[in-house]
């Protein structure tokens, strides 16, 4: 009987072990059904509210540094691959003939100011002059006129006294001419007819003395009006010239304080040219391409060497045209880096660039050709950093350096 049992029970242990199996592959297939169906929503979420691509970058602006002035380099301060700050001194020029210019700017800048001191004292004194002159002017005119009225006034008088002259002499000619025959008749006395004759010649000269008096007043009157003509051509003379002459001494002190603002201006040009010989950074960053030796001459322009910023960096991502339609600027976007390990870091959308990078290329692609084949194009898009002075503050960015961003196109 134990024998029989045993048949039994090992008879009946083969369906139970297959019951077993079956819902050991069952669990299975139901995992891998949930498996796929959590990928397929999981890809689904990320296709519909994220976009990504490998295809992008670390960017910055790389500052070149060159000479601004010609001259010979006397000290080098940085090597390649060396951190600089903003400002730092990075190599000098020999100054020597920079400080001279300066100075020969700064003394004609001297001269200039000086030119101009004196062109402004002038003015006043020039406009002084002039007006005395004019009131000196004025006065003679006025002194002038009435010389001519006084002498006309004494040429009047001297008229009036030749007519009276020679009414004197009228008379006294006449009475010699009465007393002839009487005192022929002795009705007269001699004496009293010398008298008369005396009257008569007394009377002539004296016309004669009146109208050389007259003479003289005219000539007088001409005198007069000679000086009072000079007198007024010097007045017009002195108004017309006077403002002329401080016009011109305006004029003299504007082209010397012209002077003194260009002996200004190249007082400064030499300042600038003397502060060029310390050649500093523009910003802080790591030092590349050094290529500057002490004793070397440099010309106005020549590369230096370049900096390559640590903090003022961005990333520059080619989407697929098919990925930009729900993007938009100010999206939040997620920034591994793969250099860094993955190393995460946030920012947003910033730009969306205004045509395809074969479109910006150097031969962008003419497709008016009878074998053309679409081709999905790629827009670069630019992404700023929001907290890049914490994430990056150990400087382990590095322009170049591939990001693979996330961007949350739906919230």
């Amino acid at each position: 009987m134990p024998d029989q049992d045993q048949t039994t029970q090992t008879v009946q242990n083969p369906p139970e072990e297959s019951m077993e199996k079956k819902t050991g592959r069952k669990v299975i297939l139901f995992g891998v059904v949930l498996l796929l169906i959590l990928g397929a929503i999981f890809y689904y979420w990320r296709s519909t509210f994220s976009e990504e691509t490998d295809d992008a970058q670390v960017d910055g602006d790389i500052y070149q540094v060159s000479s601004r002035v010609a001259g010979q380099v006397i000290h080098v301060y940085v090597e390649d691959n060396t951190k600089v700050e903003k400002g730092a001194l990075l190599a000098e020029i020999d100054p020597k003939d920079f400080q001279v210019a300066l100075e020969q700017a700064q003394a004609t800048l001297a001269n200039a100011q000086a030119s101009y001191q004196q062109a402004t004292v002038n003015i006043p004194i020039i406009s002084v002059n002039t007006r005395t002159q004019v009131s000196t002017t004025g006065s003679d005119v006025r002194s002038s006129s009435s010389s001519v009225e006084q002498a006309q006034k004494q040429a009047a008088a001297a008229a009036a006294r030749v007519e009276q002259a020679k009414a004197n002499a009228v008379r006294a000619k006449l009475d010699v001419d009465r007393y002839t025959p009487l005192v022929q008749k002795d009705v007269i006395s001699k004496q009293q007819y010398d008298a008369a004759i005396a009257t008569e010649r007394a009377n002539s000269a004296a016309v004669v003395e009146a109208e050389a008096s007259l003479v003289a007043a005219q000539a007088g009157i001409s005198s007069a009006q000679q000086r009072l003509d000079s007198a007024r051509f010097q007045a017009s003379q002195a108004n017309k010239n006077g403002p002329q002459l401080v016009a011109v001494e305006h004029a003299r002190a504007e082209a010397a304080l012209a002077d003194v603002k260009q002996a200004q201006a190249r007082v400064d040009q030499a300042m600038l040219n003397l502060s060029y010989t310390r050649i500093t950074a523009p910003t802080s960053g790591v030092v590349n391409k050094k290529n500057v030796q002490v004793g070397a001459n440099l010309s106005v322009g020549q590369d230096l060497l370049s900096i390559i910023p640590l903090s003022d960096l961005w990333v520059t991502a080619n989407f697929k045209e098919t990925q930009l339609k729900e993007m938009r600027p100010g999206q939040k976007v997620t920034l591994k880096v793969d250099a860094l390990g993955g190393r995460k870091f946030t920012g947003e959308v910033a730009q969306i660039g205004g045509a395809t990078g074969s479109r910006l290329s150097l031969f962008p692609p003419e497709n008016a050709t009878g074998n053309y084949v679409k081709v999905v194009q790629r827009i670069p898009v630019r992404i700023n950093f929001t907290n890049l002075k914490q994430e990056n503050g150990d400087y382990a960015l590095r322009p170049g350096f591939s990001v693979t961003p996330e961007v949350t196109v739906k919230n």
